[in-house]
């Protein structure tokens, strides 16, 4: 069966809801979902708001408290939302990646070893028996291992460790000082073996949540390595089904997932900072249309908040005092832009509830940005 780029668009909008927002719960949605990326404490309250129909940020911060949903390093070694369930067998899945990238060259430079770690590990989780700022995370390091060695060790150890940031405040849960408490889920699995049942289930809950993908893609959600996705895909013979995408790339899914055809309305969405459908393929023409990639995605690894149209990356945007100014890289139609301003004036009023502008700290960008049609869509009187 083979599969058009249009119609791999709206297979991932269908599955990330972003065709048409649903009344699920936070729970029901981020299920579905899988994953929210979460580096700033904004991104993932706008995702939902982006999906759910009805969405309370309240119901996200009850659920970041009770930690049903938890903010924690994993898929691409960044700081992901994900449901309390799936947070060790994502990890699990990630195990190779975090022992090689955490306990690598830095932590090497310290004097440190991955003997070391293992070691270290269970004494920090109880520790953070309970929420521990992050001076108090990083006292308690030098402390074991003295000043000359307590930040590299605190660097690889932050991320190694099964921990979770812990609520800090408002307004959006996690404040800019982190806070941190054991996952308490043990100390984990130890070493840089993988665990083949676990990426099989990561594989099936992205491929559900973002398919269809190929081999690279998934690599590239989850920075796993491509040989042992393969083996995981062929393990799951029976479990999903190949097709044939553009570029005749073999794509693999899950044989009864949503795939709506290629002319399926896309309405336009202002999308988080980071927002997970932007990050979680090696093809991001998917969503981004190539001539705009270096324009949203910064050589820092900054991801301005987009705007989609049409399913694909448009432009960006950004909350100022007389309401969202957008930058639109290609010419709307005024259709577009009375849509755009109705999701500006439900965007405005979100946001003047928790932070005006969120995401202020990255203006310097848009000195940046290409010659494009800038409006500010304001609170409608």
């Amino acid at each position: 069966m083979e599969i058009s780029e249009r119609e791999l668009n709206r297979a991932s909008l269908s599955r990330q809801l972003l065709l048409k927002r649903r009344p699920l719960t936070v729970l029901d949605g981020l299920q579905r979902i899988v994953a929210l990326q979460a580096q700033h404490p904004a991104s993932p309250y706008l995702a939902l708001w982006n999906r759910l129909a009805g969405f309370d940020p309240a119901e996200l911060d009850e659920a970041f408290a009770r930690r049903s949903v938890v903010r924690a390093t994993l898929m691409r070694i960044t700081l992901h939302a994900v449901l309390a369930e799936d947070y060790e067998v994502f990890r699990a899945a990630m195990q190779p990646t975090l022992y090689a990238s955490r306990l690598g060259y830095r932590f090497a430079a310290a004097g440190l070893t991955p003997a070391d770690a293992e070691e270290l590990v269970p004494e920090l989780l109880a520790f953070a028996d309970r929420p521990r700022s992050m001076a108090e995370m990083r006292a308690w390091v030098e402390e074991r291992l003295g000043a000359e060695k307590a930040e590299g060790g605190w660097w690889g150890l932050k991320a190694y460790a099964p921990l979770h940031h812990a609520p800090s405040g408002p307004p959006w849960s996690f404040g800019a000082r982190s806070s941190f408490v054991a996952a308490g889920t043990g100390p984990g699995i130890t070493g840089r073996a993988a665990d083949p049942e676990a990426l099989r289930t990561l594989i099936l809950r992205y491929l559900a949540g973002f398919g269809p993908a190929s081999v690279a893609d998934v690599a590239q959600f989850a920075m796993v390595r491509r040989a042992p996705v393969r083996e995981a895909l062929r393990a799951l013979n029976g479990a999903v089904e190949e097709l044939q995408g553009p570029n005749r790339v073999t794509l693999f899914d899950l044989p009864d997932a949503p795939r709506p055809p290629a002319d399926t309305p896309a309405p336009p969405r202002f999308m988080a900072m980071w927002d997970s459908i932007l990050l979680a393929y090696a093809d991001r023409s998917r969503v981004i249309p190539p001539a705009c990639r270096s324009s949203v995605i910064r050589t820092n690894g900054d991801v301005l908040p987009t705007l989609l149209v049409d399913g694909y990356v448009a432009g960006v945007w950004r909350p100022v005092e007389a309401g969202i100014e957008v930058t639109a890289f290609h010419p709307l139609s005024p259709a577009t832009w009375d849509v755009l301003a109705e999701e500006a004036e439900s965007l405005t009023a979100f946001l003047a509830d928790r932070e005006p502008a969120p995401y202020s700290r990255y203006d310097h960008w848009w000195a940046k940005l290409p010659e494009a049609d800038v409006r500010v869509l304001p609170m409608r009187p």
